[in-house]
């Protein structure tokens, strides 16, 4: 019986323990979204590797609300060949009235096979008073992207985002950069 208590006391300290280790640090902040001024063309300055950008030099995005609130999403990709691709998606808030977090949703053959699966989680991690760039996350640090309103922004706006991201706990040095030619 004695032997029994201490391993199970045992297992009990391992796992504890274990769980005080456990170093996931918290999720991102994110900032509140007027949606009508965040509509409308944004580039994309640099963006962390991800599978369905792997030949992109040059992206943007377009959002549009809809009347029933949600949002229409077009990504365009200029890959490294010169030919632009298009995808076109749905977003919409994960929690009614909260605009920073989003779901979206591209019209493609594996959505229409799996739906539950093929939602991505979009956070708006920052935008400037004026809605000119934004920092747009996942919470698992995966997935970043800087955006402009315009191809190229100042040194100083650069500096900003990249500061901002590291210190939401993005890697920064991963980053590719927008190639224009």
């Amino acid at each position: 019986m004695a032997l029994r208590t201490t391993l199970l006391l045992s297992c009990m300290t391992l796992a504890l323990l274990g769980c005080a280790g456990n170093d996931h640090p918290a999720p991102p902040r994110t900032q509140q979204v007027d949606l009508q001024r965040y509509q409308g063309t944004w580039y994309e300055l640099a963006r962390l590797p991800m599978f369905f950008q792997r030949n992109c030099v040059k992206s943007e995005a377009r959002y549009g609300l809809r009347e029933d609130g949600r949002i229409d999403v077009t990504n365009r990709c200029q890959e490294k060949d010169g030919q632009w691709n298009e995808a076109k998606g749905i977003a919409e808030a994960q929690q009614p009235g909260s605009t920073d977090k989003l779901w979206v949703r591209f019209d493609n053959w594996f959505s229409r096979l799996a739906p539950g699966l093929t939602k991505g989680e979009y956070w708006v991690l920052y935008h400037d008073k004026d809605y000119r760039v934004a920092l747009v996350g996942h919470p698992n640090r995966e997935y970043l992207w800087l955006l402009s309103r315009t191809p190229a922004v100042t040194d100083q706006q650069r500096e900003q985002l990249l500061t901002i991201a590291r210190d939401q706990g993005y890697d920064t040095s991963k980053l590719i950069w927008r190639q224009d030619n």
